[in-house]
């Protein structure tokens, strides 16, 4: 079973005890998310697809970790200007394990 669901302005095809990555929400670690944006649900009997959500569909899971991701380097140069900048971001993510689906 799959499900398609849409946080941090992102969509996410995701299944039982799969790993995600998503933008930073406001949870702790070891706390229990339920996601009820869900545009698509799908298994042995078929996909069914959301106008514009699947009625009555959940997706829960459970926080790993808050973290961030790999450093991203931003370099930027004004050439014959002798002009330089180098910046580094980490974006924040918060780690997920989806624990059910529920296509009520």
């Amino acid at each position: 079973m799959f499900a398609v669901i849409r946080t941090g302005g992102k969509q996410y095809r995701v299944e039982p005890n799969m790993v995600l990555k998503v933008e930073k929400l406001e949870v702790e670690a070891g706390s229990t998310i339920t996601f009820d944006d869900v545009l698509a649900v799908g298994g042995e009997s078929g996909t069914t697809i959301g106008a514009p959500t699947v009625a009555g569909a959940k997706v829960t899971a459970t926080v790993i970790a808050q973290d961030r991701l790999k450093k991203v380097i931003i370099f930027k140069k004004r050439r014959r200007q002798n002009s330089r900048r180098k910046n580094g971001h980490r974006q924040p993510v918060t780690v997920l394990r989806i624990q059910e689906i529920n296509a009520a």
